[in-house]
């Protein structure tokens, strides 16, 4: 009788969650997905729940990145890396990690990525401090700060670079992003935005506000006294948490 494994997918992107998990059925029928994560937490909670025997973790993800579950995951189950970068790719192979996948997804890739798998996964699962170590010690210094976005513009998609952008404001389960001229929604909520955004050009000034420091013109309080920004080519003004008004010591 044929043993089944388990295993979790994390990984953000709903399409390429989808095409991991078509190709592992095809290529691994006996591979139970038992678990599928959207972000960081769920794949923490699907590692106590379900004790898999594989973890296919991205490495960014929102909530806790896929270093910190595969922190958690450490000598207790096998662990393939799903990246888009390369620096990771090479440290996480040399260092013990079973494998690692490549975005996009190549069903090649991914086929020797399961070969791998089948010849590890009777063996104790690696562990992963000294790789850990390395791949945050690289994303560290290495950090590629997001430089473009795609939004929706009533039935148009326009593509802005961050460059562009005065400010993101929370707006419902929608991020507003406002340039100079336009106002424009996207799908992703500020807590993402704060990890993906360059934090020397975009300073979080509320919970629900990102503000691009070169679109500043000064700060002034309102009728309540509370601080508020003001904007270089924008009449609206923006308030200013507690928590952030020690942004603005200096003005």
């Amino acid at each position: 009788m044929t043993k089944t494994f388990k295993a979790v997918i994390a990984e953000d992107e709903p399409i390429l969650r989808l095409e991991l998990k078509d190709a592992l059925a095809k290529l691994w029928p006996e591979l139970e997905i038992c678990a599928e994560a959207e972000d960081g937490i769920e794949a923490l909670r699907a590692l106590t729940a379900y004790s898999p025997d594989i973890m296919f973790l991205d490495i960014q993800m929102p909530g806790a990145t896929g270093l910190d579950v595969a922190k958690q995951a450490s000598g207790k189950c096998h662990v393939a890396f799903v990246t888009a970068y390369d620096k990771y790719a090479v440290a996480a192979f040399e260092q013990g990690a079973v494998d690692y996948v490549m975005k996009p997804f190549s069903p090649a890739r991914i086929a020797t990525t399961v070969s791998r798998l089948k010849e590890k996964i009777a063996s104790a699962p690696a562990n992963l401090d000294g790789l850990l170590k390395t791949l945050a010690d690289a994303t560290n210094a290495n950090k590629e700060y997001l430089r473009w976005i795609t939004a929706s513009q009533g039935n148009d998609l326009r593509l802005i670079t961050v460059e562009e952008i005065v400010y993101f404001q929370a707006d419902n389960k929608y991020t507003l992003v406002v340039t100079t001229q336009q106002e424009s929604l996207i799908r992703r909520p500020i807590k993402e935005l704060v990890d993906e955004l360059d934090p020397q050009t975009f300073w979080q000034i509320h919970r629900g506000t990102l503000v691009n420091v070169n679109a500043i013109a000064g700060v002034t309080r309102d009728m309540s006294g509370h601080m508020r920004v003001k904007l270089k080519q924008r009449k609206e003004t923006l308030p200013i948490s507690e928590s952030y008004v020690h942004l603005f010591k200096g003005m």
